[in-house]
């Protein structure tokens, strides 16, 4: 039995063909709406899965193909975001027989499937029972820095995420490591091609290069919505990270940082000595940001990609202290008040401290320097764009 599934998503149709190939089905994808009526003309198939909401030709019309201008009965499935009650109800006035909301897991998809088209003729059903895993309703790419990280590298937390979440692409950055790093990096990729990136700096430019470069990169990713980053020690871990990214879906925000703030119900865990530096430094950056954000340092932030260019186009002029650059950025160009609307900052609900991390006393010493720094060179480009 064949199937074509069309989806502007590359990150959606993946796990979706890998899930129904191993049932027996004959799976046929494409990401170009535009093509998907000459090869539904090819193809033939037995049952069709179609997004909605994709560019130059819209699902709907892909239905309307299918039933008005070919007028076959091929059984249609709607696997899409778009939760709009006209929409659903001109897609079963034109005659789909299914429609499923992301997010959505594939158990689900598949029992449809075979209740639609009925079982695999093949006999290629699966041995064992398949782990389930969910199709997101948005697309993530995480660039996440690495600097020495061959002991530190939670390598099974991150294949274990993106096994379960298809709607995420990693995109690990070696900032020019000394060790085995690079690797390391490289076997966790292997076999996971579609769903992991490895971004190679020979040199070492520090945190802020590397995110910028990492970022910038993800950004031709066609197929991702939104793109942040992440620590490669996990000290926030990966469903924090996706509560963020839930908040930003679900919202006007632009961007979604993670907050380090203690709060009830909170695990966060913090040597006593960098609390208080921390505290004072969060001081400082409030008074030149002149706005109210508790925690502009935390690792995890996640970013609507329609300002990418604007935040990650320009280097940085400090290597640690780049995520104050980002909200200088933003509030320049959009105003402070505006800025203060686009941003949102999101206590995590777990933050611990790892061993081994790369900003030693001595250059938390220099962050007020380097905070100097900022505050002249961005209050000059701010009277600059005022003239």
């Amino acid at each position: 039995m064949k199937i074509l599934a069309i989806d502007d998503q590359q990150l959606v149709l993946l796990p979706l063909k890998k899930r129904l190939t191993e049932l027996g089905y004959e799976v046929f994808t494409e990401t170009d709406s535009l093509k998907s009526k000459s090869i539904y003309d090819d193809v033939n198939p037995d049952l069709v899965i179609v997004d909605l909401n994709m560019p130059v030709i819209s699902g709907i019309e892909i239905i309307r193909y299918i039933r008005t201008t070919k007028n076959h009965s091929t059984p249609i499935m709607v696997l899409s975001g778009n939760s709009d009650d006209n929409s659903i109800v001109e897609t079963f006035d034109l005659g789909i027989e299914d429609y499923m909301k992301k997010p959505l897991s594939l158990n689900e998809v598949s029992a449809r499937v075979k209740r639609l088209i009925g079982a695999a003729n093949d006999g290629s059903q699966p041995q064992a029972i398949l782990q389930n895993s969910i199709i997101e309703k948005r697309c993530v790419g995480v660039v996440i820095p690495c600097y020495n990280e061959e002991d530190r590298l939670l390598s099974k937390d991150f294949t274990d995420f993106v096994q379960e979440h298809s709607g995420y692409h990693l995109c690990f950055v070696n900032d020019g490591s000394k060790d085995n790093t690079l690797e390391v990096l490289q076997q966790l990729r292997k076999g996971r091609e579609d769903y992991i990136t490895v971004y190679d700096c020979p040199k070492n430019g520090g945190k802020a290069e590397a995110v910028r470069l990492g970022m910038l990169h993800m950004a031709a990713f066609t197929d991702l919505d939104y793109i942040g980053f992440l620590d490669a020690d996990l000290s926030t871990d990966l469903s924090d990270f996706d509560d963020l990214v839930t908040t930003i879906e679900t919202s006007d925000f632009k961007i979604v940082s993670g907050s380090r703030i203690s709060r009830m119900g909170a695990n966060i865990a913090k040597e006593s000595a960098r609390q208080i530096i921390s505290l004072s430094i969060n001081f400082i950056i409030r008074k030149i940001l002149k706005m109210n954000f508790k925690d502009t340092q935390c690792g995890a932030k996640i970013m609507d990609k329609e300002i990418i260019e604007l935040a990650f186009k320009d280097k940085f002029i400090t290597k640690w202290l780049f995520d104050v650059e980002i909200f200088m950025r933003m509030k320049i160009y959009f105003g402070a008040t505006k800025a203060k609307q686009l941003i949102c900052e999101q206590p995590l609900k777990r933050w611990v401290h790892a061993d081994g991390s790369k900003l030693s006393m001595k250059d938390s010493a220099k962050i007020v320097f380097q905070l100097a720094d900022i505050a002249r060179h961005y209050n000059q480009k701010e009277v600059k764009k005022k003239e």
